[in-house]
């Protein structure tokens, strides 16, 4: 049994999806590069794009907020990304977010700090050949999706830097990260405190 990934451009990965009985939301996560790229193209365009903070740690001591990632509004009338066509699918294929770039792959988060590269279960190919999929290993996988893979690891890499970045920071005692912040204080800093982006360097193809 021999088979690959192809994209259905079906758009389930670009539309607003919420499972509320899994406390599953739809999350397409942008690094701050990313929607910088983003934001220009849709103003050529003249298209609405819009995004809100997606993984943040407010840090207690200096009262400001980082910002790692935002992620993309998809309140729009249709409820998808702004990029999306019905007849073609993705309009951004070739430039797309690193994380449309290796779904169906995904990041999940294990806690704030750690991730793991997870299969999104929502996408139609992965529907379509589940009963296929549950009988492979990790070898396999990497040759079903040989595209999406090194793209999810790119960006788990991505992501562990960026919190290495994060504790590398309370280390040198510069930010410190509550791990007990109540809800209330939590919301009060994310309406009150000034934002500053974390970035790493460009990671390599």
């Amino acid at each position: 049994m021999s088979f690959k990934y192809l994209c259905r451009k079906c758009g389930t990965c670009c539309h607003d999806i919420e499972e509320k009985e899994l406390g599953y939301i739809k999350r397409i996560p942008l690094y701050p590069e990313e929607v910088e790229k983003l934001i220009k193209i849709a103003k050529e365009r003249d298209i609405e794009f819009r995004v809100i903070e997606d993984l943040v740690f407010p840090d207690v001591e200096n009262k400001k907020v980082y910002v790692v990632t935002y992620r993309i509004l998809l309140d729009n009338e249709n409820q998808c990304c702004t990029f999306y066509d019905n007849n073609i699918g993705c309009t951004i294929h070739n430039i797309k977010p690193l994380a449309c770039q290796a779904y169906p792959l995904a990041l999940k988060n294990v806690d704030a700090f750690n991730f793991q590269i997870s299969i999104d279960p929502l996408c139609n190919f992965v529907v379509a050949e589940y009963n296929n999929l549950k009988k492979v290993d990790l070898e396999k996988l990497k040759d079903i999706f040989e595209y999406e893979f090194p793209k999810a690891e790119k960006f788990f890499r991505k992501n562990k830097k960026l919190m290495l970045k994060i504790r590398q920071l309370e280390f040198e005692k510069k930010i410190k990260i509550s791990r007990e912040i109540s809800i209330t204080d939590y919301n009060k800093a994310l309406k009150e405190w000034d934002r500053e982006e974390i970035s790493v360097g460009k990671e390599k193809s």
